[in-house]
């Protein structure tokens, strides 16, 4: 193993001396007789650590110190100083030594503070190292995008990330705020866990247990204690989704957070501290709702501190054939089918809708499109009905070639038995997912189904 490079500056001779002698039975040394001997050889050559006194005419340590620094923004400086220049070496170490040694020099202490020193250093390439392997793991993989705006999104996303600042998506419905949540997460190299909490699906007697947590006994039905998700969190990113739509009360108690970091459970009286950093998404107008007295103004400006607003897809419709691909190699995987191929005109005819329920929509539309396929191939005809007879679309389906007039005879219309068949079969008989995947609202699902019942020719649902 090659030896530490260590470089001594002393104006005193002896004690440079002294030292040299000492530290060559494990060390490199180089010796350098004042600060400005010293800053010629810093830059002309790497040190794994500086030995610099502080006191020296001319050239003194704190010049050493910030050459070393000019050199290596994560140097091991240490200083040594003496009795009357402890203030000015506690000022050293804040500006970015490693540590400071009084003299006269205790040569075997000097040692110690050395190995210390070194082990930090070791330690702290490894830790770049594994972050910088870990980053390139878990970059963002799930953002799928060429548009120019997500890509600035994206910039924007890794800007944002490495800091502690409270974050605010804002867009539609089905834009992919968890996505970009996640990512900020992943870019951010905090090592506690993604927590998500959907507020618009807890009522608030349970969204602030859920928050907070909650003692033994706090409400009837609390059994035991349980941990919130503000300390599950902790050392992490908590992802707030819907924050709009929080009640007053809970905002409060929210804001108390963002503010001090301590929260008590429910129930409870030990003041709790959570290192957590928050980021919040709404597809409501949040500053309306301060104007209308719905959302308080200081939580507001507490959630508001970076604001990233998601587009619509109709808005980036260059990303679409990558998403198709996407979600097509994810649905085919998640049903054990070989990836299919999609026809250029269908691509054609996704890329033109207009999708009011953004990505989730998409995802949906093609999964369908997966599920109900009969071939190897995904064509104008396995689009579902919205997409097939949107204005634009219309004019390009209705002469079909002689390549797609087999997969026509398979739409809805035509053989709707077999279709509902298929989709309960996929769905496992959940009708609600059934319709999803058929494009239909489930109480036409229920309909059709009572129908064939009634007709003496019910349809397996399971």
């Amino acid at each position: 193993m090659d030896k530490a490079r260590i470089l001594i500056v002393d104006d005193e001779r002896s004690t440079l001396d002294a030292m040299c002698r000492f530290l060559k039975r494990r060390f490199e040394v180089t010796g350098a007789g004042d600060g400005a001997e010293a800053v010629k050889l810093i830059s002309g050559n790497d040190y794994d650590l500086i030995l610099t006194d502080l006191r020296m005419p001319g050239t003194d340590g704190m010049k050493v110190l910030e050459a070393s620094l000019a050199k290596n923004p994560q140097p091991l400086c240490i200083i040594l100083s003496a009795y009357g220049t402890v203030e000015n070496a506690v000022e050293a170490v804040k500006r970015g030594a490693f540590d400071f040694v009084m003299k006269p020099v205790n040569l075997e202490q000097l040692s110690l503070i050395l190995d210390r020193a070194l082990a930090t250093r070791k330690l702290q390439s490894e830790n770049r190292e594994l972050k910088e392997k870990l980053s390139q793991e878990k970059k963002s993989t799930n953002i799928v995008a060429k548009s120019s705006v997500m890509q600035s999104i994206m910039e924007l996303v890794k800007q944002v990330a490495p800091s502690r600042a409270t974050v605010l998506l804002t867009g539609e419905s089905g834009t992919g705020k968890e996505v970009i949540a996640k990512a900020l997460h992943d870019e951010s190299f905090r090592t506690g866990k993604f927590v998500a909490v959907h507020c618009a699906a807890l009522p608030a007697t349970l969204l602030e247990s859920e928050l907070f947590g909650h003692e033994k006994g706090a409400y009837t039905g609390a059994n035991e204690m349980r941990k919130g998700r503000f300390e599950l969190a902790s050392g992490g990113t908590l992802f707030l989704d819907e924050i709009g739509e929080i009640d007053l009360s809970t905002q409060v108690k929210l804001l108390r957070v963002l503010e001090s970091r301590t929260f008590e459970r429910l129930g409870g009286t030990e003041t709790l501290t959570s290192d957590v950093r928050i980021v919040a998404a709404t597809n409501r107008d949040l500053a309306k709702m301060v104007a209308e007295g719905t959302f308080r103004e200081d939580l507001y400006y507490r959630l508001n501190v970076v604001s990233i607003n998601l587009p619509g897809l109709r808005e980036r419709k260059e990303d679409i054939p990558l998403l198709v691909k996407h979600f097509v190699d994810i649905v085919c995987k998640d049903n054990d089918r070989s990836v299919l191929q999609i026809t250029p005109q269908a691509m054609d005819l996704l890329e033109k809708y207009d999708y009011p329920g953004n990505i989730r929509e998409l995802r949906n539309t093609v999964e369908r499109m997966v599920v109900l396929a009969r071939g190897d191939t995904l064509d104008t005809a396995d689009l579902p009905p919205q997409i097939r007879e949107h204005k634009d679309n219309v004019q390009e389906i209705t002469t079909p070639s002689a390549a797609t007039e087999e997969s026509v005879k398979l739409d809805l219309g035509g053989n709707e038995r077999k279709l509902i068949e298929q989709a309960l079969i996929s769905a496992k008989g959940n009708r609600t997912r059934a319709a999803e995947i058929l494009g239909i609202s489930r109480r036409t699902l229920h309909r059709r189904l009572n129908e064939y019942a009634a007709g003496g020719d019910p349809i397996k649902e399971d």
